[in-house]
């Protein structure tokens, strides 16, 4: 265990990079890769935001600007736990929509003037 000075805050967490696909936290000492494809809601965040991260207890991470917890172990092992997405659900039906809206008009589009 480690000591500290009174009044001082400490984090055993720290996003220590990020990309396109995800980003890696450092709990303790072990880095651990967190994917937009398994926890989609993190993929709208800010960097700030993904940065402001808390461990509120052992293997228990909070981001308070999302409002979102997870555990560690869910992290490490997310086909344990299917986590479902309102935000990606509907960010999957608004790109399903959008898709077919564009090909309906691109057909629409390149079909009048070849019959005009």
């Amino acid at each position: 265990m480690r000591s500290v000075k009174r009044g001082r805050a400490t984090s055993d967490v720290e996003v220590t990079n990020v990309s396109p696909h995800g980003f890696w936290l450092l709990v303790g000492d072990a880095e651990r890769f967190v994917s937009f494809g398994d926890f989609p809601w993190f993929r709208i965040a800010t960097i700030g935001a993904l940065a402001n991260v808390v461990q509120q207890r052992p293997g228990h991470l909070y981001w308070p600007e999302l409002d979102i917890d997870l555990a560690v172990e869910s992290i490490e092992h997310p086909e344990r736990y299917p986590l479902v997405s309102r935000v990606a659900e509907r960010s999957d039906a608004a790109a399903r929509y959008s898709t077919r809206v564009k090909r309906e008009k691109k057909g629409k589009g390149a079909a009048s003037p070849r019959s005009t």
